[in-house]
């Protein structure tokens, strides 16, 4: 097996694999295969797979990974490979040639990323590429198999291919309607801990929202009190962000009563856990807003700066429940027009 495992992928990728699980071992299970069922009719119990098959070229991605799921004993190992676009665009010799190679990647982005989201066009991408050699991100690879019931344990760049070691904790989720498209829906906590739906436009790659735990352990948080060294944001993404356009949507939020203009921002329940337990209190009495308290008061956007306005916020707005609002709008328009406060 270890000769098999070199002459296909390499001795870097066998002493990957078995820096963690026994290739050798009966309840191991080595294959080079895009087809499910190839797993599937395995009739041994395993406690690991390794497919050295790239997972660009699976047909159903989610379903692949269910399947290699469902397969596996609860911290059973899977150990698989994937090629992202960066990788692929170094791979290509076109990338050498300058504007030749920014149209090619640029109908190559079009074709393979937003043909897939659109119907109709999605239809014509599956019937030329049968589902092969997508086009994806670390991010959307790792979240998926997060989405899939699984842990990321390691990941590695060998032989310019990402490769993943990933550890069954649970069943898969089964999400049948995944953040892909540009305008989605995060599940934040609003007054009195309710989840509401808040509208953005995406800034990150698709199935981002799964990862940030892991993003968190790897990375901690930023002074802005966002995860630090971020790969799941997109280029494009830090530009809108910086502007607040990736916001815009969120005035969906405020004509359903869920938002206001003006308002401690809308977090997470992971963030929430980290902030100090008074401010938990005070912010579930009140509705988040778009606005944070932050650019009224025009203060840094490190975390200490920001949880100290919105608590400066929050006891005036319990204060001066009417007027407060207000005069917050006009002192973030100011700041944002004159002063020119931007968004981590």
């Amino acid at each position: 097996m270890k000769k098999l495992i070199i002459e296909h992928s390499g001795k870097e990728v066998f002493d990957f694999i078995n820096e963690t699980i026994d290739s050798e071992s009966d309840k191991t299970l080595i294959i080079s295969t895009t087809n499910i069922f190839n797993v599937l009719n395995h009739k041994n119990e395993i406690d690991n797979i390794v497919n050295l098959s790239v997972s660009n070229n699976f047909r159903y991605i989610n379903k692949f990974f269910e399947g290699i799921n469902s397969k596996l004993s609860f911290d059973g190992f899977y150990i698989g490979r994937a090629e992202t676009y960066t990788a692929r665009k170094e791979r290509k010799k076109i990338n050498k040639i300058p504007i030749i190679r920014n149209i090619y990647f640029f109908t190559v982005f079009i074709f393979l990323r937003v043909f897939p989201k659109i119907w109709g066009l999605k239809k014509i991408y599956f019937f030329v590429t049968r589902g092969r050699n997508r086009l994806l991100s670390k991010a959307e690879i790792l979240g998926r198999l997060v989405s899939c019931g699984f842990e990321i344990v390691e990941v590695k760049n060998l032989s310019g291919y990402l490769y993943f070691k990933a550890k069954k904790i649970k069943t898969p989720d089964f999400n049948m309607n995944p953040s892909y498209g540009p305008i989605f829906k995060m599940n934040r906590l609003g007054k009195n801990g309710k989840i509401i739906g808040v509208y953005k436009f995406r800034t990150m790659h698709p199935y981002a929202e799964y990862l940030q735990d892991y993003v968190l352990k790897l990375n901690g948080y930023a002074d802005t009190g966002k995860p630090a060294n971020d790969f799941r944001l997109t280029p494009w993404g830090r530009f809108i962000r910086r502007y607040w356009l990736d916001e815009i949507p969120q005035l969906l939020n405020v004509l359903k009563f869920e938002l206001k203009l003006v308002g401690v921002r809308p977090i997470s329940e992971r963030y929430f856990q980290d902030i100090p337990s008074d401010l938990q209190k005070l912010r579930l009495k009140h509705k988040p807003g778009c606005i944070p308290p932050y650019v009224s008061l025009d203060r840094a956007n490190g975390v200490t700066d920001v949880l100290k306005a919105e608590a400066e916020y929050l006891v005036e707005k319990s204060e001066k429940p009417y007027t407060t609002d207000i005069k917050y709008f006009f002192c973030a328009i100011y700041n944002i027009l004159f002063k020119r406060k931007r968004s981590a």
